[in-house]
């Protein structure tokens, strides 16, 4: 059975930096595209970034690109998203997910396995 654990979710105020990590289990890790979404209160779920199985590529939203950074260690089966100069709408539940076949890195219903999600909460 797949279990994935968020966790480094928080509160944090404008401009501060969260480390979010993703820990799998129950599935060969390396094998997986790992991607992040995240869910604004009465908004639809959106892409934020994911990396290829092996690490060397990784895909990020317009909106993230330049403060956010997403990296996996396949020894630890567990894949981070490091968050710096967060603003009141990255506040999201933030979620990772799964993928070994889908090509689109993007597209959240490419994703086989999903985790629980971690609150991030920005003040301003």
């Amino acid at each position: 059975q797949v279990h994935m654990v968020e966790s480094g979710g928080g509160l944090v105020q404008a401009g501060g930096s969260l480390r979010l990590s993703c820990a799998a289990s129950g599935l060969t890790f390396s094998r997986y595209v790992m991607g992040w979404f995240r869910q604004a209160p009465g908004k639809e779920r959106e892409f934020v970034a994911a990396i290829s199985s092996s690490g060397f590529s990784t895909y990020y939203a317009d909106s993230m690109k330049g403060r956010f950074t997403v990296a996996r260690d396949n020894a630890k089966n567990t894949v981070y998203l490091q968050m710096n100069s967060l603003k009141p709408e990255d506040t999201a539940v933030y979620y990772c997910a799964a993928n070994s076949i889908g090509p689109a890195w993007t597209v959240q219903y490419e994703y086989e396995y999903w985790g629980q999600g971690t609150q991030v909460t920005v003040s301003s």
